[in-house]
């Protein structure tokens, strides 16, 4: 593919699966975004699931059936990623793929536009992340006071940058273990998973729901129709279930890496649509049937009124501090995936500074260090829309969940569209189904763009209540398009080869050889 070997490959198969799904973090996501599901009734946390807002929490309750349905849909992205995954295993995979795929007029534009979406959309999702564990960090506070102390947004500030700057030492000084300790992540995933399974029934034993409530019933806590309040809540799992493609980026420090990543791109996504249901159905069984109080709670968190009412005081600190835990684990994980994907890119001179970021620290473990610290130092940045008010700092969810969501469909499409015949399928491969996996994946990754700008509660919004998406990922879209075509189209030729003249040459043949077969 071009490129010399310049990380050490210390990701067994197990541990490409890890960091995906300890940055998919299956209870602290479900807590951050069910807002997004209970407004939809149970039914929409059952069979869907989202966001972070009141609103949003409304949603979550009502995704028993959203959660199902929208995971369904994401394990199809899924297969259709594992294709290019195991085909073509790199850091920078899904721009390079862009490239590679796209017609010879579009390469090089829809190539920086993926990259930059992708980059971007992983620092928005590194920003939701650490913007949660501040949110749930504080709960356990307003908790402990019982409720008599209301955290200001430059608190909340504070405790993310903090975050932000413990992730950015951790990642840089354990990258020799980053590996097995995503095997321990996983391990406190799934305690905390069959924890919450576990402890809120009994708490609940004498109050808990009836099936038919929990599967059947609707509501709608929002202005716009019953239907749409339901699709809205999709939105809960989509964001959560969105770490996959870390799998890619971590992909040239895998052993046996056409096999490693499709194995953690659909195991990932697996476990969660599973667990994922489950611990719906047990939030909606054991959560109050008055939705309003739930989300409106004085603890800043539904999940910790939920656990609140289950447990009483010292059994939801106890589960939030576990919650907190496990949030901060995802953080990390997710910090290291997008450092990656920026290292690739600047690698092949498409980021600004790029020949400052491109070096790899021997000294630390053959890691991107500088990277580490320029996506956590951006994340500083684009997480000041925290101070501004909780709705702007939804608008770092939707970041994560459009900007990502077009990087992924791009290279599919450009698969679909121009580059049938330069396709070769790797150790994993979805055959005869491939095409139409493919559109499928492409039609439900559109719909999700779609569904993250949609303001949450209303169709008619005041600015406090506004979904600010648009905006910022007009930013995003626009800003990396007018770069190219004002500077980036006279230099940027794609991705470079890094291997030495004769290895170089050798690789050039070949792909050029592939599309002309």
């Amino acid at each position: 593919m071009g490129y010399k070997q310049e990380l050490r490959r210390n990701f067994k198969m197990i541990e490409v699966f890890g960091i995906a799904f300890s940055i998919m973090g299956l209870v602290p996501s479900i807590a951050s975004t069910l807002s997004y599901s209970i407004s939809a009734g149970p039914v929409g946390l059952v069979w869907v699931c989202r966001s972070r807002s009141r609103r949003q929490i409304f949603r979550l309750l009502t995704s028993s059936q959203g959660w199902f349905l929208s995971s369904m849909f994401i394990f199809v992205v899924g297969l259709a990623m594992a294709d290019l995954g195991s085909a073509m295993p790199t850091a920078g995979g899904l721009y390079w793929w862009t490239h590679y795929f796209a017609s010879p007029k579009t390469r090089n534009p829809l190539s920086f536009l993926v990259g930059y979406s992708n980059t971007l959309g992983l620092i928005g999702g590194l920003c939701s992340v650490e913007y949660g564990f501040a949110l749930m960090f504080l709960s356990v506070i307003v908790i402990a006071r019982d409720g008599e102390w209301v955290p200001s947004n430059s608190t909340v500030y504070a405790v993310f940058t903090v975050c932000i700057l413990c992730h950015a030492i951790l990642a840089s000084t354990l990258s020799k273990v980053m590996g097995k300790l995503q095997t321990v992540f996983v391990v406190v995933n799934f305690a905390l998973i069959l924890a919450t399974i576990v402890v809120l029934p009994v708490g609940r034993w004498s109050e808990r729901n009836a099936a038919k409530w929990v599967f059947t019933h609707t509501d709608n806590l929002t202005s716009w129709p019953s239907g749409w309040a339901f699709m809205l809540s999709w939105m809960s799992p989509i964001w959560t279930i969105g770490a996959f493609d870390s799998c890619v980026h971590i992909s040239e420090e895998a052993s046996n890496a056409p096999k490693a990543v499709p194995y953690g791109i659909l195991m990932s996504i697996g476990c969660c649509w599973l667990f994922g249901w489950i611990l719906c159905i047990v939030i909606a069984t054991c959560m109050s049937q008055d939705l309003v109080s739930v989300v409106g709670t004085s603890y800043g968190q539904p999940m910790a009124q939920i656990y609140y009412d289950a447990l009483g005081k010292r059994g939801a600190m106890g589960m939030m501090s576990f919650l907190m835990i496990v949030q901060f684990l995802m953080g990390l994980s997710i910090l290291v995936a997008a450092s990656r994907q920026s290292w690739a890119f600047s690698r092949d001179g498409a980021l600004p500074f790029s020949s400052f970021f491109r070096p790899i620290s021997t000294r630390l473990g053959y890691i991107p260090l500088r990277t580490v610290w320029g996506c956590a130092i951006a994340g500083l940045v684009l997480g000041l829309i925290c101070l501004i008010a909780p709705v702007a700092a939804s608008a770092l969810f939707s970041l994560c969940v459009s900007g990502n969501n077009l990087a992924w469909g791009l290279p599919i499409f450009c698969r679909l569209v121009w580059g049938q015949q330069k396709f070769r399928p790797g150790f994993f491969h979805t055959g005869r189904f491939s095409n139409a996996i493919g559109w499928t994946a492409i039609v439900f990754l559109i719909f999700g763009i779609c569904l993250s700008m949609f303001p949450v509660g209303s169709p008619n919004p005041e600015p406090a209540s506004m979904n600010y998406a648009v905006v910022v990922n007009s930013a995003v879209w626009g800003g990396s398009l007018a770069y190219y075509f004002l500077s980036a189209r006279k230099w940027f030729t794609g991705p470079k080869t890094t291997l030495d003249v004769a290895v170089a040459s050798d690789s050039d043949e070949t792909r050029e050889t592939d599309a002309k077969e």
